[in-house]
């Protein structure tokens, strides 16, 4: 079973950038689609991109399209997600998610990571 780990997180400014990694263990990555999600605090986790095993297909949620864009590097068993123009209400911890499914619900996601934690200030 592929296991994940996020990192990258940290405090930014508001407007500025930030780029999340997610290392994945195992040897069928590129068989997985990815995703990633957030939750902030008192709220439900919070769906932002999903990617399909070859990287050709993406899709975001309305919050963050066009400010993020998720990306991966299958030779090297990684995900990305660059954040620009962040905003205060970005602030939350920032989970990635394995699936055999490009369409997968959250009963979908075979591994998921222990999150990163990204804080944006005002």
């Amino acid at each position: 079973q592929v296991q994940l780990v996020e990192s990258g997180g940290g405090l930014v400014q508001a407007g500025g950038s930030l780029r999340l990694s997610c290392a994945a263990s195992g040897r069928t990555f590129s068989s997985y689609a990815m995703a990633w999600f957030r939750q902030a605090p008192g709220k439900e986790r919070e769906f932002l991109a999903r990617i399909s095993g070859d990287g050709g297909s993406t899709g975001y949620t309305h919050s963050v399209k066009g400010r993020f864009t998720a990306s991966r590097d299958n030779a090297k068993n990684t995900l990305y997600l660059q954040m620009n123009s962040l905003k205060p209400e970005d602030t939350a911890v920032y989970y990635c998610a394995a699936s055999l499914s490009y369409y997968s619900d959250y009963d979908g996601f075979a591994s998921w990571g222990q999150g990163t934690q990204v804080t944006v200030s005002s």
